[in-house]
């Protein structure tokens, strides 16, 4: 089931861009919930029990605006798709540092949001079952490459981190490097990273989680290039 989220302090925007939302995800055959949020505070507590897909955020809120709810919702997780709502063109702008997929300006206009959606969703089909197998410890195990952060060497050993576990096995960066999807990107000798869950580029280093990850100077030009690539597409 996808969920979705509609933060705006307007109730009748969240009712028009809901309805939108309903029909569209209707027509594409998706079983899906919606949940409303009037402010960011509220989302922000939302996201300890629940786990969103699609975020629609309105920038110009009271308190905690849509940019500042999105920098928290960031340090939480990389996972959902977030989307900014507003009546601004020059706000989008600060889309790029919390990693946001597009932007809906207001007015509504149908076309715009159904677009955004579908990338949405081609987004996030994109990511969803795909494995790498690996022996850990004995076992045969699937590592989830959609929640896997990055990989790590040392010698003939690979660490693959992700949020919940660490998982050590006999390999070489250089063979993931050929068998992962594209945004696994070299970053140094010693790190292979998943772009869907770098924050920034810090000059010499990656920002991913609270974790700084170095970038060697042989990798800077194609991480920013690969990053970027990834941002737009």
């Amino acid at each position: 089931m996808l969920n979705l989220v509609i933060c705006d302090d307007e109730r009748a925007l969240r009712n028009d861009l809901r309805k939108v939302l309903e029909t569209e995800l209707d027509l594409c055959g998706k079983t899906f919930k919606i949940a409303e949020f009037d402010c960011g505070e509220a989302l922000v507590r939302a996201l300890n029990d629940s786990a969103f897909d699609i975020i629609f955020l309105d920038i110009e809120m009271k308190d905690l605006d849509g940019v500042a709810t999105a920098r928290v919702i960031r340090k939480k997780t990389s996972a959902p798709e977030i989307i900014f709502v507003t009546s601004y063109p020059d706000f989008v702008f600060q889309g790029y540092e919390v990693q946001a997929l597009n932007y809906i300006l207001k007015p509504y206009q149908r076309e715009k949001i159904v677009s955004v959606l579908h990338t949405a969703l081609e987004r996030l089909g994109r990511d969803t079952e795909k494995y790498y197998l690996v022996e850990s410890k004995g076992q045969r195990l699937r590592l989830p490459l959609n929640q896997t952060l990055y990989f790590s060497s040392d010698k003939r050993s690979v660490k693959a981190v992700t949020p919940e576990d660490q998982y050590t096995f006999y390999g070489k960066l250089s063979d993931l490097e050929t068998e992962l999807p594209d945004h696994f990107v070299r970053i140094h000798n010693r790190y292979l990273v998943n772009l869907k869950y770098v924050q920034s580029l810090q000059g010499n280093s990656v920002l991913i989680g609270e974790e700084e990850l170095p970038v060697s100077r042989s990798c800077k030009q194609e991480l920013a290039i690969a990053f970027a690539k990834y941002m737009l597409d």
